[in-house]
């Protein structure tokens, strides 16, 4: 069972992702939070595998929300929940360390997608929100070479990394490379270990802040 905590101040908010989440059979909603403060208080209590993270709450909000959680021990995975306006805000999330981002608008099965891949490891990224980053913060043109910060990732682990930035999931990768899924998760876990990172957002973020991958990749 996938256990979930939705952090959000709007409640339709959180009782519309709680119906939806909760039809599915191996997802249980255990708590909600209405801020940023409830928000660590109820990660440590109940211990969720996954978080749901409204970036705008009152007191405290899911950026910092964000930080603090990260560094309990065994920490939960968690998922920004944003809007087409907040640019700055999930940068700002990336490099807290959010492992996925999905919009308030998308579709519920995209909700469901987003708390499936969180739970195993295989975040979502949304490719708007993707394609939007890309255009502010990354380089015109990837740099040639291979930037040092990656130079002890094998050829074959710099290809995975190249679709990972693309914010291709596991399976999409098996197929474009065409290897086995099994045989990308493998290379996806040697890559973060490697970078010493903590998921494959935090993998993106890297490869276009060294210019590995850039805009006109």
């Amino acid at each position: 069972m996938i256990t979930v905590l939705i952090a959000d101040d709007q409640e339709l908010v959180r009782t519309g992702f709680r119906v939806i989440l909760e039809s599915e059979g191996d997802i249980e909603v255990v708590s909600e939070a209405r801020n940023g403060h409830e928000a660590i208080r109820q990660a440590a209590l109940v211990k969720p595998r996954v978080i749901l993270m409204d970036i705008r709450m009152p007191e405290l909000d899911g950026l910092a929300a964000t930080e603090q959680i990260l560094q309990q021990p065994d920490p939960p995975t968690i998922v920004v929940l944003t809007t087409f306006d907040q640019n700055e805000y999930i940068y700002r999330a990336l490099r807290a360390g959010a492992a996925g981002f999905l919009l308030k608008d998308a579709p519920s099965s995209r909700l469901v997608a987003a708390v499936r891949a969180a739970a195993t490891g295989d975040s979502l990224i949304e490719p708007s929100i993707t394609q939007r980053l890309v255009e502010r913060f990354a380089e015109p043109a990837a740099v040639p070479g291979t930037p040092d910060q990656l130079a002890q990732l094998t050829d074959r682990e710099l290809d995975v990394l190249r679709l990972v930035a693309r914010a291709l999931s596991n399976a999409e990768i098996a197929e474009e490379m065409m290897i086995a899924e099994t045989t990308v998760k493998t290379h996806v876990a040697r890559i973060l270990t490697k970078l010493a990172i903590r998921d494959r957002v935090q993998a993106v973020v890297l490869a276009y802040e060294t210019g590995f991958v850039g805009r006109d990749t």
